[in-house]
Parts: structure tokens; sequence; C-alpha cells
């Protein structure tokens, strides 16, 4: 055998880590387009239930910390994302941030409740239409969160879908349909496409553009605000903008 030297690259400083549910087919492909070419992400899968139920949802509380820990451990990530909209819902920002940060050296943890909550104060808002696949009481959970921190929705729509494959199968332009007539006529200051499972990364710029108001969704506040906290050039946050 022949031994040969080698050098090592230097750490890549822009780490983010982004722990993806196991029947999620739709945030990593979404995020292969917001994100900045500056940022490295790595992806770990956290098991998650077909039906989707609060029980469920809350189910993965006792998986979170073993999946961030799945993450390659070379080094300290700027941030970790969580992607799961009705999960944190269901667990809590707080707890989520407790068991990641136990799995795995972050800087700081996010997901889509937090990241929309953040994302509505920069834009101002606190009225929002509200389109999500789950039956109620899954979303329910979700807008008595955003309710607590100042958000309304007041106007809410869904597909009242409880399996999770079917979700990422239904096509933009039945999410552009429902998005469009729930909003006529509806007092909310923008519309929010939830669960990373939703297509409303493709599906946004049409209904921005039919309704003229701000449309934002799980996946494009999640990967905007994990870059606001790496301090990374976020995407814009609005899909009318793009």
């Amino acid at each position: 055998m022949t031994a040969f030297p080698y050098r090592l690259d230097p750490e890549e400083p822009a780490r983010l880590g982004l722990i993806v549910l196991q029947s999620d087919e739709r945030l990593e492909r979404d995020f292969r387009t917001l994100l900045p070419d500056d940022a490295a992400l790595f992806v770990s899968r956290v098991p998650s239930d077909p039906d989707v139920t609060p029980e469920t949802l809350r189910r993965m509380e006792q998986h979170l910390q073993g999946a961030a820990a799945l993450l390659p451990d070379a080094g300290r990530y700027r941030a970790i994302g969580y992607g799961c909209t009705s999960g944190t819902a269901q667990i809590g920002s707080a707890r989520i941030a407790e068991l990641v940060g136990a799995g795995a050296p972050a800087q700081t943890v996010t997901e889509p409740v937090s990241a929309l909550i953040a994302a509505c104060r920069f834009l101002g808002l606190r009225r929002l239409t509200l389109l999500s696949p789950y039956v109620e009481d899954v979303s329910q959970r979700l807008r008595d969160v955003l309710a607590g921190s100042g958000i309304d929705t007041p106007v809410f729509g869904s597909f009242d879908e409880g399996e999770e494959a079917r979700v990422s199968r239904i096509h933009p332009d039945s999410i552009v349909e429902a998005a469009v007539s729930l909003a006529a006529g509806a007092e909310g200051e923008a519309l929010f496409l939830s669960c990373t499972n939703l297509r409303g990364v493709e599906a946004g710029p049409e209904i921005a553009r039919r309704i003229g108001r701000p449309v934002l969704s799980s996946n494009l506040v999640l990967a905007w605000h994990m870059c606001v906290l790496a301090g990374l050039t976020p995407p814009a946050l609005d899909h009318s903008a793009s």
C-alpha cells in the first residue's frame, strides 16, 4: 500500500442544519431554490406518522434529539431548522429548541411557527388568511399559538386531509384556486400557506398575483428566518416578489 499526503479544506462557515419529517417530500426541494449559494445545508430526518393528528404530531418530540444528533458533527451550525409547522404548534417552540440543541451544536434553532411570527413582525402583519391541508383539530392548535403571539387568523380554510402522503400530491392549481377563493373579500392582510409538505413555493407567486396581497408559506418563512439568524442573504419574504 502507498500512503499519500493530503490537505484539508477549512470548515464551511455557513453551516445550516435541517430536520425534515420522514414523510416530507417538499422541504428539501424548496430549500435548494430558496437558500443562497454560500449556505452549506445538512439534512436529517425524524420519524413521523403517516396519519396527521395532534397525537401523532406530539409523538415526534421523543425523536427530535436523536434526529438532530444524526447531523454531521464536524462543526457548529449557525442555525438548525425543524421542518414541521403543525408539529411545532403541538410540541412548542421552546421544547423543540431544547431538544434540537441537546442533539447538535447550534447557535440558534427555529421552526416554521417562530419563523412566521418573525416574518409577520418584520412585515408589520397582524391578520392572516390561513390555508392548511390538515383536519380542523390540527389546524386549530396552530391558530391558537399564532393568536397568543398577536397574529389573528379570522379566515381559515383547509383541504381537510389527514394522510400526510396525499398532502405532497396536492396540485399547485388546487392550492391556487382554494387560496384565491378563501382570500376573496377576506380581512387578512396577507395569506399564509401552512405545512412544509404543501407545494406553497410553487403556488405562491400565482396566488399573490391574483389576490394582490402578500403570500407567505411555511418553507419560505423557514428559509428566510434561518438565513436571517445565520447572517446570510435571505430569500425575498413575499411570494409576490418571486
